[in-house]
Formats: structure tokens, sequence, C-alpha cells
């Protein structure tokens, strides 16, 4: 990032998140549902900040750099080889490149995002 900036996330109703289907092997149990939303990117496409939402459900991922803040619900993240992170509203977390993670979903979560690609 060039400057400084400040941005604001509206409260965004489901009807404006955009599907982001997941790829099946990725999904360990439950039939969960992805959505999300960007609200900026860098010109170059490297960065990003949005809205991530995702039902009830367990999946597997690999991470990029990113630092979230949980608007709603919950999940227990399990990192390959690291911590076991239980987050709910209000909690930030940071997860790095190359994390191999477990998300097992409790209820359906929103978190507003900051990524590094």
């Amino acid at each position: 990032m060039t400057h400084s900036f400040a941005l604001h996330v509206p409260a965004v109703p489901d009807s404006e998140l955009v599907p982001e289907p997941l790829d099946p092997a990725q999904i360990v149990s439950g039939s969960p549902e992805v959505t999300g939303k960007v609200l900026w990117e860098s010109a170059d496409g490297r960065q990003a900040r949005g809205i991530w939402q995702i039902t009830p459900g367990v999946v597997t991922d690999t991470e990029a750099d990113e630092l979230f803040f949980v608007v709603s619900g919950s999940a227990t993240i399990e990192v390959e080889g690291g911590p076991t992170l239980r987050v709910g509203p209000g909690d930030v977390a940071v997860l790095r490149e190359g994390d191999r993670t477990t998300w097992t979903v409790h209820e359906t979560l929103r978190k507003v995002y900051a990524v590094d690609l």
C-alpha cells in the first residue's frame, strides 16, 4: 500500500454478497456456502479488503497473509502445526501465507478482511 486510507464497511445484506463456490475437495463435512464482496483492491491486484461469509460446515484452506475482524458468527480454525483459533464477534485474527487450515464453522461467520496476495 502506498498511502493511508479509511474504509467504511457498510451493513451489507446477504443479497449483496456474491457467491464464491468452494472447491468440493475443500469440504470436509456439511454443505458450507461462501459469499463475499470486495470493497477495495489495489491497482496491481495484490491487496484486497472486503467482506467474506461462510455458512456452517467444515472446510480446509491454504491461506494468504490476512488480518480479519469477525463481525458475526463463530468458528474454530485449526492451523496445521500451529495454534487452534476460536473466533467470534469482535475477535481479530491473523493468518499467514501458506498456513494450512481446517475451519469448523459453528454458526454462519461474517468477517471483514485485509489480505495480501
